[in-house]
């Protein structure tokens, strides 16, 4: 017996899950951070690596400059914090005004294996925040390095400063004395030599001295305090502001002293959006019986989740997540990720089992916690790891001498 039309409209409509479609993939192999050291690298004429980022023209002596958490937009909406930034803006990927892409997810283990190795999170293999180890079956944190893990196992892949420095080109990284012998430097940074410096002026001037020391040469600094603020404080506060204002006179002053036919690049490995503390905007996993079920371990992090089911549940955990969020998230099989390329275009087999069996990207302002397993994470302000514009797309600012 069919309704009648007035009791058929009183039910809700059903929620239609977001296309798979809609989600801006990364510009691998074109514009992408993957791409920078390659491009960097083909100009200074190392064997085996390609021009990609066309827009980018040769130097002789070239600095990458990246600051941690600092996306596009962030740059474009505080001109009056960072007049100097906003004053390149128009310099960035080669003159055109145009930023590049992040990767997915858009986090800084995953970021910084991409720029270190010049290739994707499918094939460096560090494709989250926190990935199951198929061996072990546990989740792994690739930014922590817990629990401990071979690290040329896990990505053995050469950097692009390896490779460069078997060739003659002045190699050195500059940053923290805290980085040099972590994990992730050695998979992803390693080269040449490492100069620890605890203050950014310091890292500056002797950036400028690195570049200079060789007549090719391939310097990379780092600066960890903007991301620092944002996931404390949030984008919209005076402490990141503060900090934001102090990125903005390190880059000028490495910039005044670049030697002669230099370039610096300035890019960052992710941007950052602030979520609201309301059950709307943030869903809590630990306290979800339905998207707990059927799942055995929650990876990733709150707006690029990996979710790996019990044996036989993965199906019925992807219909369930696309019930219940995907209006906010773009919910997605292993295999549908992968051929949408969200993870590069290719996958290494050793990859494939890190990531989830359902992947969750956020859209919305939304994100997923887990306040009982992950109550530090829980508790941040800004946050990051989507492909929405204001976390994928980074700057890559120029400056020539």
């Amino acid at each position: 017996m069919a309704q009648p039309a007035h009791m058929a409209s009183a039910w809700p409509d059903e929620p239609v899950p977001l296309s798979l479609d809609t989600a801006p993939v990364p510009e691998y192999g074109t514009g992408s951070l993957a791409d920078l050291l390659p491009t960097i690298a083909a100009g200074l004429e190392v064997p085996g690596f390609e021009h990609r980022i066309a827009e980018l023209t040769p130097a002789d002596r070239n600095c990458v400059f990246l600051i941690d958490g600092l996306g596009w937009e962030q740059i474009k909406a505080h001109p009056g914090e960072a007049p100097f930034l906003a004053s390149l803006l128009g310099s960035s990927r080669g003159g055109t005004g145009r930023p590049i892409t992040a990767g997915f997810p858009a986090t800084t283990a995953t970021s910084l294996a991409s720029v270190g190795t010049g290739r994707p999170p499918g094939e460096h293999g560090l494709p989250g925040y926190t990935v199951r180890d198929p061996a072990i079956g546990e989740l792994m944190n690739q930014l922590r390095w817990k629990p401990w893990t071979p690290p040329h196992a896990w990505q053995p892949y050469p950097t692009v400063f390896q490779l460069a420095d078997t060739v003659g080109v002045h190699t050195a990284q500059v940053s923290s004395p805290t980085f040099r012998d972590t994990p992730l430097t050695k998979v992803a940074l390693s080269g040449g030599t490492f100069h620890g410096r605890l203050t950014g002026e310091e890292r500056m001037d002797l950036a400028a001295g690195q570049l200079a020391a060789g007549d090719r040469s391939l310097v990379y600094t780092y600066y960890s305090e903007v991301d620092g603020s944002g996931h404390r404080f949030g984008v919209d506060s005076d402490a990141w502001r503060g900090q934001l204002m102090c990125v903005d006179r390190l880059v000028q002053r490495l910039a005044e002293q670049l030697p002669p036919r230099a370039a610096l690049y300035v890019t960052a490995d992710h941007g950052m959006i602030d979520i609201p503390f309301d059950e709307q905007s943030r869903i809590d996993f630990d306290e979800d019986w339905e998207l707990r079920a059927g799942v055995a371990l929650l990876g990733g992090e709150g707006r690029a989740r990996h979710v790996y089911a019990v044996p036989g549940a993965a199906s019925d955990v992807l219909a369930c997540w696309r019930e219940v969020v995907g209006e906010q998230f773009w919910v997605a099989s292993r295999d549908e990720a992968i051929e949408a390329g969200w993870f590069g275009p290719t996958i290494d087999e050793r990859v494939h089992g890190r990531i989830g069996d359902v992947i969750a990207a956020a859209h919305g302002d939304v994100v997923i916690t887990a306040s009982v397993n992950e109550p530090n994470e829980s508790a941040m302000v800004g946050v990051h790891g989507s492909m929405t514009p204001v976390e994928q797309l980074v700057p890559l600012l120029e400056v020539r001498s």
